[in-house]
């Protein structure tokens, strides 16, 4: 891949992602921070206007700071985030998913969780 194409895909993801942010801004169910962070990770690799954005921004600019510096995730985004994975698999369960399905996406989602509860807090 070269460098132009990687940049592209790197700003997809960026504006992607904040735009699923925005929208956990007013949706309640929908977690911001994890888009938020993923948007400034992928930004610095294909944006660094949009990057210098993020960073700058009233509502966004607090998490990533808070990131960079603490590894600190807000209590609320925790709780919520680990809320939508209970959600999801049950939603993959109540609809039939295959056992394996289940079962590999149940230690994905412990596992995010774990991580998620082990961050520090802000």
């Amino acid at each position: 891949m070269n460098s132009l194409s990687g940049r592209t895909g790197f700003r997809i993801l960026a504006y992607t992602s904040i735009a699923l942010a925005a929208i956990g801004v007013v949706l309640p169910l929908l977690p911001t921070t994890p888009f938020v962070l993923l948007a400034a990770w992928s930004a610095s690799k294909g944006s660094p206007a949009f990057a210098a954005w993020l960073e700058n921004h009233e509502t966004f600019g607090p998490a990533i700071d808070n990131w960079r510096r603490k590894r600190a995730i807000p209590v609320k985004g925790k709780w919520l985030a680990c809320l939508m994975l209970c959600v999801s698999w049950s939603v993959l369960f109540f609809t039939g998913a295959a056992p394996v399905v289940l079962v590999v996406t149940g230690l994905m989602f412990s596992g995010l969780a774990c991580y998620l509860l082990t961050r520090a807090s802000c």
